[in-house]
């Protein structure tokens, strides 16, 4: 066997799971994920009442975006990092503080430089929760890490979808100040993330175990292989993200195109694939720790081409119908990806969770920007064409090493004894 990569590895602390599931714990870290989201994707929804009460031109608003992006994305890794030396258990609600701090700024600014200053403070709140908090729903799994991935994340996709509708129920109805009012879900998020804090303080003692670059069945890989399998899983993820984004983004603007129906009626198809997608999230956990990471990978990326393929041809009905295959199989994937990424590098949770929580972000920014570019100049017909192609890119699931023969991991800290 090639030489383990020990050096990437070494001097890490990796806390022993817990020896049961701890299912409070990892659902309170899915409501502290869903409040998270819902404050973080209100940012967005708020750029219509901004470009108007401040006159900013599109340019600035894109500037705001780059720097909530910038902190929300690009600091993901670099927090993981630092978690993975030394384990922070209260980082969690200080980064939530940040994002009250951001929220109160926010109902209150005066100028354009305080909205980015706000809006860099509400993303650093999110690069702070991601990376840690992945990492303690491990550690809680009991070993069930794909069920545990898919609790907490399915908690984010809640408040991504509920954040854009309580802007414009709320904010955009009453002003500007009443951002204020979403502070309050900041400071229940920080008192329940301060009882999470002292639970890994009490149960994960920094006894550490030396991280082994094994696999979950004991395969030994190379420094190589593992580089090559992490760039494999970000093509997965491009592939997965870009595709979500353009049907998120721009979902509504093609049915009411192809099918000359009123926006609230396309609202409510966009809200039956979101419904599939928080499904598809759970039901990636359990193919997960079931069947294996590499054959959820094959059914939730690859499986679904035929029916993105369709998608451009169907009527309405079948529309529906396909949204709904397309959501539960290509949300699945997700918790089957950071899964295996993480026991490629079993020593750097936090910093492997940054980094795909961090590029998912910033992929489906990226994006829905490409795709808007693209229906400028062609339709909005072509691009969802020519997207349909993109889970093709699951073909490169076959070039993965196989970790494991079952679908439950062993330890993260090396075999079992």
């Amino acid at each position: 066997m090639k030489r383990a990569v020990a050096d990437a590895t070494d001097g890490v602390i990796v806390p022993p799971p817990a020896a049961v599931t701890v299912m409070p714990v990892i659902i309170a870290l899915s409501f502290c994920h869903m409040l998270n989201d819902m404050m973080q994707s209100m940012i967005s929804a708020l750029y219509p009442m901004f470009k108007k009460d401040f006159a900013l031109d599109y340019t600035q608003i894109g500037l705001i975006a780059l720097t909530f992006q910038l902190t929300a994305a690009l600091l993901q890794p670099a927090v993981g990092m630092m978690t993975d030396r030394k384990p922070m258990p209260f980082s969690l609600a200080v980064g939530m503080g940040s994002t009250l701090i951001g929220l109160l700024m926010l109902s209150v600014a005066h100028s354009y430089q305080l909205i980015l200053v706000s809006a860099a403070l509400v993303g650093l709140g999110s690069a702070v929760f991601h990376p840690e908090s992945s990492r303690v729903a491990r550690a809680a799994s009991g070993g069930r890490y794909g069920m545990a991935q898919s609790v907490f994340q399915v908690g984010g996709n809640a408040g991504s979808a509920i954040g854009p509708l309580l802007a414009s129920l709320v904010v955009l109805v009453r002003g500007q100040s009443s951002v204020a009012w979403f502070s309050a879900a900041a400071l229940v998020g920080m008192l329940v993330l301060t009882r999470v804090g002292f639970w890994y303080r009490t149960n994960m003692p920094n006894t550490p175990l030396r991280a082994r670059a094994k696999g979950a069945g004991g395969v030994v890989l190379s420094r190589q292989r593992v580089i090559f399998a992490i760039v494999i899983l970000a093509a997965l993820t491009f592939s997965k993200n870009v595709y979500t984004a353009s049907l998120g983004s721009y979902l509504h603007f093609y049915l009411m195109d192809r099918f000359d129906i009123g926006l609230p009626e396309a609202q409510m198809h966009l809200f039956v694939f979101s419904a599939a997608v928080a499904a598809g999230t759970l039901l990636g956990g359990s193919l997960t720790d079931r069947v294996g990471r590499k054959a959820t990978m094959w059914i939730s990326i690859l499986g679904v081409l035929p029916f993105t393929l369709a998608l451009p041809y169907a009527n309405l009905l079948m529309t529906d119908v396909l949204l709904v295959i397309i959501g539960l199989l290509m949300a699945s994937a997700f918790p089957a990806i950071m899964v295996y990424a993480q026991e490629l590098v079993p020593g750097r949770v936090g910093m492997i969770a940054g980094i795909f929580f961090g590029f998912a972000f910033g992929l489906g920014g990226v994006g829905a920007a490409g795709m808007g570019w693209i229906a400028d100049r062609t339709s909005i017909g072509f691009v969802y064409g020519i997207a349909s192609f993109l889970p093709a890119i699951g073909l490169l699931t076959a070039l993965l090493p196989d970790l494991a023969t079952g679908g439950r991991a062993h330890s993260i800290g090396g075999d079992k004894k």
